[in-house]
């Protein structure tokens, strides 16, 4: 069997798979032109041509996979840009005043974490030790409430960055 007649028999299941796991459909397209070249250039190695789909949705978990890793990844960059606050009291000022009501707007929690871990610029080592609980549960408890920090700043603005993550222009929704 060649790519072809894979592709042919396979894409419209491949493609309803996609959309239940992804719910932008330019995504979708996207990852299903990614799993055509995966497939593709891994054709050579599939062993028993008997198991093609489930080797094909394999292929499709691991990019929706990949893709939802990129995306944290690079949401979590846009967060981390956004803390980048400047040495000047004024600016300092300013940016905490702004970001927060947004903080405030986050389950109790969440919001006490990001305002001890990234307001007041305690040590996530010994804020976890006051906690009592370890370093790495308080990493991923950071992570989430950044996370969704930056869900209610999404929710209230569009933010336009720069090539290196910065925002330098944003617009009230």
């Amino acid at each position: 069997m060649n790519i072809e007649q894979i592709w042919a028999e396979y894409k419209t299941d491949l493609k309803r798979f996609l959309q239940s796991k992804v719910s932008i459909e330019a995504d979708v397209e996207d990852l299903l032109q990614d799993i055509l070249i995966k497939s593709y250039n891994n054709l050579n190695s599939l062993k028993d041509k008997s198991s093609i789909k489930p080797w094909l949705f394999q292929i499709a978990n691991n990019t929706i996979n990949d893709f939802y890793r990129k995306k944290y990844r690079d949401s979590e960059a846009v967060i981390e840009n956004v803390f980048h606050i400047d040495d000047s009291n004024i600016t300092k000022q300013q940016l905490l005043n702004c970001i927060a009501p947004f903080i405030s707007a986050l389950p109790e929690k969440n919001a006490a974490l990001l305002r001890a871990i990234d307001l007041d610029n305690q040590s996530q080592k010994n804020y976890a030790k006051e906690l009592g609980i370890s370093y790495s549960t308080l990493k991923s408890r950071v992570q989430k409430s950044r996370l969704m920090l930056k869900q209610v700043f999404d929710k209230c603005c569009h933010f336009k960055l720069d090539r290196t993550g910065n925002i330098f222009e944003h617009e009230k929704k």
